[in-house]
């Protein structure tokens, strides 16, 4: 058993290589070589209610806040699950210790803070530019996440399951994508919707939704997953496909009219 947490720790370590080298090459694509991916940086903006004095009565305004460097933040999706890939290393003995309790705390921060950018990113591109709507957006992903790692506390060691913080992660993960929806439907010619918008969404949704899948199966103890061990390797090896394939087609999808 001793040799399988081994093995692990090497997986991550080779896996956060696989996501650093991507970061770089992404970010040096995003600053230096593909300009048009370096000039996109949708302008956030904030609304706010003011009174007209013409008019008599309150009417909403907005103000522009700031640009969002958009390729930038891209490969910060990946530089950060590299780094967590190698703080997993260095604090290898506290890796074991969680997962011989079935816990990784580590990958559920990682989740909450690079799939939570990653969401504000793709809100943007369906015209989310509000301030508070990508805050909450960003907010209520991250605590998706968070239920994922109460998911694991509340459960170690335990003969039943308990699927509360399951249920109340799948309804906060599901809200911004609501949100994404209405934005993406309100336009109504759907033949108009560019090839990369049904490609993320569909990409979102296809690989995304197997990390719970991954979760029911390891409670649900199916066939190999009965081992946790087997289950956080499957999470490893879905966050660097799942990640990867959606990375780019961000990155890329900003080049698009």
């Amino acid at each position: 058993m001793k040799n399988e947490y081994q093995k692990l720790i090497k997986f991550n370590k080779t896996m956060g290589f696989f996501h650093l080298i991507q970061a770089i090459i992404m970010l040096v694509l995003a600053t230096s070589i593909i300009q048009q991916i370096a000039e996109f940086s949708p302008v956030i903006i904030q609304s706010y209610l003011t009174f007209d004095f013409e008019l008599q009565a309150l009417v909403t305004e907005t103000r522009n806040l700031f640009t969002l460097p958009f390729g930038i933040l891209v490969s910060s999706f990946l530089f950060i699950s590299a780094a967590a890939h190698f703080i997993i290393v260095l604090k290898k003995e506290k890796y074991e210790e969680g997962l011989k309790n079935g816990i990784n705390k580590y990958r559920w921060y990682e989740y909450a803070l690079s799939s939570s950018i990653m969401l504000v990113l793709i809100s943007t591109l369906f015209g989310v530019f509000e301030f508070s709507a990508l805050l909450l957006i960003f907010v209520v992903n991250a605590l998706m996440n968070i239920f994922g790692l109460v998911m694991e506390q509340m459960n170690q060691k335990k003969d039943v399951v308990n699927w509360e913080p399951f249920v109340w992660g799948s309804i906060a993960g599901i809200t911004p994508w609501i949100v994404i929806l209405i934005y993406m439907f309100s336009n109504g010619n759907f033949d108009l919707v560019p090839w990369f918008v049904w490609a993320i969404v569909g990409t979102y949704f296809v690989t995304f939704n197997t990390f719970p899948i991954n979760m029911i199966l390891q409670y649900k103890k199916v066939g190999k997953w009965h081992d946790y061990l087997y289950g956080e390797r499957v999470y490893i090896i879905l966050s660097l496909v799942a990640k990867s394939i959606l990375a780019w087609l961000v990155l890329f999808g900003a080049m698009q009219p």
